[in-house]
């Protein structure tokens, strides 16, 4: 067998870097600074550059897949640091998915496995009946019980990370009472799309609501179909013909003609759904749908300030950092809105924090999966936001705020976490 035919071969056709990326890596050693796994561990495998190599000699069969080569490929957290910095065009992160995809079909799928990534997460409705105890958690009392007598100190860690990780849970999810259209509030300017993701419907129903409010403030009819998961932990874990599923149904439910974008306000979702273009371009059947829907993909700032926004009156007085989410900054290009629109808000302080793009240590499951080496990476990040003496952090990605709020509660901050568009719904309604 050919070194061309090797490396392609375990390499889903239209997802990952063909054997021209793969062999582009000039070990020149940049993406090393600016990867927030190998600056924890300063192993040389732990690098992109590292992981490329192994990856590399896996597939071309002078490499036997061991534990260790598995730990270090999901190690990645996909934060696309490496990815923007690199001379050479390297799409490290997607090369890392191809090779959780080639272990996945090396080893095969598990129970579990199956119940979590074809049973659950493809469905939002099972997705919310399975977050049902955390509500009750919230909504009898036992979390203040446990948060003021300072019980979580005396479960296990997993456990004790997990309960840190948990925000103010919404009594109901936003899926259940965010009508299908919601219209402008006054003249129909702009028609859009909007795509409730599963964690900001679980976990942060106040952020959708405030996305739909301000977006209905600004001149537009909001559409909002029922969807499915966007599929970026099935892309994380190698489950990709699940992913185009996932993606087939997502792009039906939007090809609506006359929708001008489709707006997320999680960064992850936002990612993903921009990534259908590439994840269906070879299939001849929805290659061009995936490819036009991608295009109209807009995160909520970004979306805000191209439209042009209706400027805030109403006063907040707080004093706010900014965390930027890795989906957003490297995945869509978007750091200086979010910025933009806090800035605008009267009364509001907004303090600049120090490596504000360096990855938190979320990285979907990260904190759950390695909760040492992400509390590690989280560390580093919660110093820098303590120096700002900020009120609130402000972040557009559940996966992130999961993780500020674990710092916030592990150091014992005098800090809240929030999406950006909370803040200016906020001043909105005050004015």
């Amino acid at each position: 067998m050919s070194t061309k035919e090797t490396l392609t071969e375990p390499f889903p056709r239209g997802v990952l870097p063909d054997e021209a990326q793969v062999l582009a890596c000039i070990r020149c050693g940049l993406c090393s600074a600016v990867c927030p796994v190998y600056q924890r561990t300063l192993l040389e495998t732990d690098a992109p550059r590292g992981r490329i190599a192994l990856v590399r000699a896996v597939l071309e069969g002078r490499l036997e897949p061991s534990r260790r080569f598995k730990q270090i490929v999901y190690e990645c957290m996909y934060c696309q640091a490496c990815t923007t910095l690199c001379p050479a065009g390297v799409r490290t992160d997607l090369l890392m998915m191809a090779a959780r995809a080639y272990l996945l079909e090396r080893e095969g799928e598990n129970r579990f496995r199956r119940f979590l990534f074809r049973w659950l997460l493809p469905h939002p409705e099972r997705v919310e009946a399975a977050t049902f105890p955390l509500r009750l958690y919230e909504r009898l009392g036992v979390r203040g019980l446990v948060e003021r007598l300072h019980l979580d100190r005396l479960l296990p860690r997993r456990l004790r990370e997990m309960v840190w990780l948990l925000p103010p849970i919404p009594r109901r999810p936003q899926r259940r009472l965010l009508p299908e259209v919601t219209p402008a509030q006054g003249e129909t300017r702009h028609r859009v799309g909007y795509f409730l993701g599963c964690a900001q419907d679980v976990m942060f129903a106040s952020a959708s609501r405030a996305t739909v409010r301000v977006l209905a403030r600004n001149g537009c009819t909001v559409y909002a179909p029922r969807v499915a998961c966007c599929g970026m932990p099935h892309l994380g874990y190698g489950e990709l013909e699940v992913a185009k599923e996932l993606a087939r149904q997502n792009i039906l439910a939007f090809e609506c003609d006359d929708l001008e974008a489709v707006v997320t306000d999680c960064a992850s979702c936002g990612s993903m759904l921009r990534e259908y273009a590439t994840l269906l371009s070879g299939d001849p059947e929805w290659a061009a749908r995936a490819a036009a829907f991608s295009a109209r993909v807009r995160d909520i700032s970004a979306y805000l300030v191209e439209i042009g926004y209706e400027p805030p009156r109403g006063r907040v007085e707080l004093r706010v950092t900014y965390h930027d989410p890795c989906h957003l900054v490297r995945g869509q290009g978007v750091s200086r809105q979010p910025r933009e629109l806090l800035r605008a808000i009267p009364g509001l302080e907004f303090v600049e924090m120090a490596e504000a793009d360096w990855c938190c240590g979320n990285a979907g499951s990260h904190a759950l999966t390695d909760p040492e080496g992400s509390g590690e990476i989280l560390e580093r990040k919660m110093a820098h936001a303590a120096r700002t003496g900020a009120q609130v952090i402000a972040s557009g990605c559940p996966g992130c705020q999961l993780q500020l709020w674990r710092g916030v509660r592990r150091w014992k901050l005098p800090m809240r976490v929030v999406h950006p568009i909370e803040l200016l719904d906020l001043s909105y309604r005050r004015s």
